[in-house]
């Protein structure tokens, strides 16, 4: 049953590891009918070949209702995915389109006209080296990544330009989805702490500003720190801060 494959999340698996669909044994799943509500979803780190699952990305399975499994890892280069916001920099310009550093293996491109209100001659005003908050269109291994600074209504919904003071450092891409989550404890709290302005990129791309430069340094210290910090010591750490004993 699915069950089977729920009993496992959270276990370590590693590439090469598979699950049998349709079937029964100790380490096979099978969906209990073809109805549209069993159906497994495979996210990233699991392929789905015929009848069988496999796992090509080691690392930790996880689960999200009702019935969605991916690999959770830690991975050093961002692999782009349709629909992501990212932090990108602007490196050059060409024609009508600039390239955008996005941390993945290729640059992408972003049209002028793929901005709030821009027109032929109403054009951004973007620069080389400015740093920009925008999501992918298009992300495939056999096509160039494509921005776009506005949503489906056209509205910038907080994409665009950014990046005036502050700071820009990476993260990994773990921690970067849970600050990402809808409701993190850890972007909660840390705002809690030093209250600040923080854009967050799924490509582990973070830029703060807080009130102070001090600030700022000693919040992109305190995000690197969580990695490797349980929720306890993360707080414990931070009740410190708070009461100045650091």
């Amino acid at each position: 049953m699915l069950s089977r494959l729920k009993a496992k999340v959270g276990s370590v698996l590693l590439p090469g590891d598979e699950f049998c669909l349709d079937t029964t044994g100790a380490d096979t799943i099978s969906l209990a009918g073809p109805s549209k509500a069993n159906k497994v979803v495979c996210g990233p780190g699991l392929r789905r070949s015929g009848d069988r699952l496999l796992v090509y990305k080691s690392g930790l399975l996880r689960h999200k209702e009702p019935n969605m499994f991916w690999m959770d890892a830690q991975h050093k280069r961002y692999v782009p995915a349709k629909g992501e916001t990212v932090i990108g920099i602007v490196t050059s310009k060409s024609g009508d389109v600039f390239k955008v550093d996005i941390g993945g293996s290729e640059q992408a491109s972003l049209s002028y006209l793929a901005f709030e209100g821009a027109t032929k001659r109403n054009r951004p005003n973007v620069q080389v080296g400015d740093l920009l908050f925008a999501q992918l269109i298009v992300a495939n291994k056999d096509m160039e990544a494509e921005l776009v600074c506005v949503d489906s209504a056209g509205r910038a919904n907080g994409m665009g330009v950014f990046g005036a003071g502050g700071l820009l450092f990476r993260v990994s891409l773990g921690l970067a989805r849970r600050l990402l989550a809808p409701q993190s404890d850890l972007r909660a709290e840390l705002e809690q702490l030093f209250p600040c302005e923080m854009v967050v990129g799924m490509n582990g791309r973070l830029w703060v500003k807080s009130t102070g430069v001090q600030r700022t340094l000693v919040l992109a210290n305190l995000l690197e720190s969580c990695e490797n910090l349980t929720p306890v010591q993360r707080r414990q750490l931070f009740g410190k801060l708070a009461q100045g004993a650091l």
